[in-house]
């Protein structure tokens, strides 16, 4: 493709240069791949079926079958049923390719692989063809946008709740212009997805890039200069998807609107997002206790946090009450003004970078597209943009001033995005934390209405832990509130029950496992074994792994549990029969065993976060062993093992993790890399698994 040249001289309008950009990219289109019209078959044939090899072998086949019928011999026959078997060795050895293919690109995408296992054991679900017309599209919009209103209406703003932003000593006033290689490196690193509103399909922009490239840095830099987003960027692709398939595909309120941007404005997003998250660190911004959408912190870590002091609680005979919040459509009814307010006081920003921020959420639209058919455009006035890559990292900093209020009250809290947990701990009889909880609660109630966001009291679950004599008389008072504990809750993708054995998880992962490993174990034929392996790790092992942080100090039944679904992927994968031992097939694959895993998974963790790839709070719970006088072990990097009373303090992380942490070797503590760490902690499991 030749270089783009703009049709007019570069300006300092960001629309203008994109609508030059635009057009200079249509008008090389048009002369180089000028539109056709053609006619498509609506008959869906198997892409491995047109390589060029199956069509050469095909031919061969129906040639040899027309001899044979034509004269009726014996040896015809047995040639053409030889050419029959070669074609349908082709055949699968190509149709083994083609899906090898989608397998070994989207190993990382998990929801890719399930659409692919999914489509060849399952029939698809397609929306009903009423569904598909320009009046549904509209009326789709016009629920979405409805839906929005009527949470946003029904918040009724009361007395404010005084927070006060904290002193800043940086500020961010303009963002730093960029290079080609900066621009390069965002583009490879985003996903190819393609939205209707793109000139060029994704893939294809990446493979002509250099050609580019002058003015799309050009194109970013005016951006960040005039402090403005271009306009025709800030319309969204709203696609309606049914929320379960056995749902009604009439009702609209079943479905979940899934957004797309155009991906111009996610390469703005992207380099804008690099610059404020190094902002933010600097200026040490991020709420301590945030740990959505944020480098080294995951849903995994949060509950580690939160169940490690609840576990620790316990076996300090303590009893623990922890209340889950659930928020009604939060990303959607953010306020503009207010999380303006926000970046300038609590974060910093001001000057070029805040009117660009300013620009980036005013006059957005959406439109809903089903089929051929779209709706009319839909003004977005409140919410932060739908499958951006900004818009997690905005509510976060919209969320700043709650952990304060939170804090206030002297309620240990967590947030991931907008699911926010609080939890206070107390001794048998002392009724004053679950009072200072529901004050709590009340504030966060206040606040959330002053802010435009609206707390579900429906959908607001408690749940109390600790010593089954102390944890009635707990129940008892929170009944008499109106409070109604329950025994189970899931948090963030993990059941938690009262005893925190976890039973209730174990048996959800099992029946999740087996179910997609029925599905894997149905197209066992048609995929090689590398690929088969790559699907039983994106589907079981992932399962088993899932916050397995947390399942430290379990009884070995429940481990068994977790172990018996690795032994059926491993007989699933090697063909291994029911009653043949299973560990030296394990062993073969070079799988850690269950146990091993979750050991892996929290010695990792140790060694992020001495060496600063894990949360704060995951260090905190972590104390270096100090000898008091020059001992062989200084300097080993040991940790503290924490003293405990009961299996509940075993079973908590700081302590689980400080023994395992001191049963390695001092290579495999000392390990200078990531990499090598991983390495040398997997040959020191494997070798404890299978050789003693």
């Amino acid at each position: 493709m030749e270089m783009i040249r703009f049709e007019n001289p570069p300006c300092s309008n960001v629309d203008n240069l994109l609508d030059s950009y635009t057009s200079s990219v249509l008008n090389v289109l048009d002369t180089i791949a000028p539109v056709k019209v053609k006619m498509v078959n609506n008959r869906q044939k198997a892409p491995w079926r047109s390589e060029d090899s199956v069509r050469a072998q095909k031919r061969e086949c129906r040639k040899a079958e027309r001899k044979w019928r034509k004269s009726k011999l014996q040896v015809h026959c047995e040639i053409y049923k030889e050419v029959l078997c070669e074609f349908n060795q082709i055949l699968r050895g190509e149709r083994e390719k083609y899906f090898s293919k989608i397998i070994a690109n989207c190993r990382n995408n998990s929801r890719v692989l399930f659409s692919t296992v999914n489509r060849l054991t399952n029939p698809p679900v397609s929306l009903p063809l009423e569904l598909i017309s320009t009046s549904k599209c509209n009326e789709f919009a016009i629920f979405f946008y409805d839906k929005v209103q009527g949470i946003k209406n029904a918040i009724i703003s009361t007395t404010q709740i005084p927070t006060l932003p904290p002193t800043r000593h940086l500020e961010l006033t303009h963002f730093t212009p960029v290079t080609g290689k900066t621009i390069e490196e965002v583009i490879s690193g985003l996903s190819s997805c393609t939205c209707c509103l793109d000139e060029l399909p994704t893939r294809f922009l990446k493979s002509v890039l250099t050609s580019l490239l002058p003015q799309l840095v050009q194109f970013v830099n005016i951006s960040f200069e005039t402090g403005a987003f271009p306009k025709a960027l800030k319309t969204a692709v709203i696609k309606p998807l049914l929320k379960k398939s056995s749902l009604d595909p009439k009702v609209l309120n079943n479905y979940r609107p899934i957004s797309n941007l155009p991906f111009l404005g996610k390469v703005l997003e992207k380099v804008i997002y690099q610059q404020l998250t190094y902002f933010l660190l600097s200026n040490n911004v991020f709420d301590t206790f945030q740990s959505g959408f944020r480098p080294h912190h995951s849903t995994e870590t949060a509950l580690i946090k939160v169940t490690n002091d609840i576990r620790m609680n316990t076996n300090a005979g303590k009893v623990s009450v922890l209340v889950l919040l659930d928020l009604s459509a939060a990303f959607d009814t953010v306020d503009h003004g207010i999380l303006l307010h926000r970046l300038e006081n609590w974060v910093g920003i001001s000057g070029t970078a805040l009117n660009w921020f300013k620009s980036y959420l005013e006059d957005r639209t959406y439109f809903v597209e089903i089929g051929n058919c779209v709706s009319d455009k839909i003004s977005m006035t409140c919410g932060v943009p739908q499958g951006s890559i900004l818009g997690p990292l905005l509510f976060n900093l919209y969320m700043l001033p709650l952990g304060q209020l939170i804090n206030s009250n002297n309620v240990s809290y967590h947030n991931y995005a907008d699911d926010t947990q609080i939890y206070v701990s107390l001794t048998a009889g002392e009724h004053g934390p679950v009072d200072t909880l529901c004050h709590c609660i009340e504030q966060i109630s206040l606040w959330m209405q002053n802010n435009f966001l609206q707390l579900n009291s429906d959908k607001t679950e408690i749940i109390v832990f600790g010593p089954q004599t102390q944890r009635q008389s707990v129940i008892s008072h929170l009944e008499s509130l109106a409070l109604k504990p329950k025994n189970q809750v899931r948090n963030l993708g993990v059941i938690m029950d009262s005893d925190l054995n976890l039973n209730s998880h174990i048996k959800a992962i099992t029946s999740s496992a087996f179910y997609h490993l029925k599905n894997i174990a149905k197209i066992r034929g048609i995929v090689s074994k590398p690929d088969l392996e790559r699907l039983i790790h994106a589907f079981v092992s992932s399962r088993l792994d899932y916050c397995n942080g947390l399942l430290t100090g379990l009884s070995k039944r429940a481990v068994r549990q977790l172990q018996y679904i690795q032994n059926a992927a491993a007989r699933v994968l090697t063909k291994t029969r029911k009653y043949n031992h299973i560990s030296p097939v394990l062993r073969s694959l070079h799988w850690l065993p269950v146990t091993q895993r979750i050991e892996f998974k929290t010695a990792l963790l140790v060694y992020k976060s001495f060496h600063g790839l894990a949360p704060k709070y995951i260090a905190d719970m972590l104390e270096p062993y100090e000898p008091s006088r020059a001992l062989r072990t200084s300097g080993r990097g040991l940790l503290v093992v924490p003293r405990v009373n009961n299996k509940h303090g075993e079973a908590a992380f700081q302590f689980h993790a400080a023994k395992i942490w001191n049963s390695l070797h001092e290579d495999v503590r000392q390990a200078s890399t990531l990499t090598m760490f991983k390495s040398r902690l997997k040959t020191a499991l494997f070798t404890r698994a299978y050789e003693n």
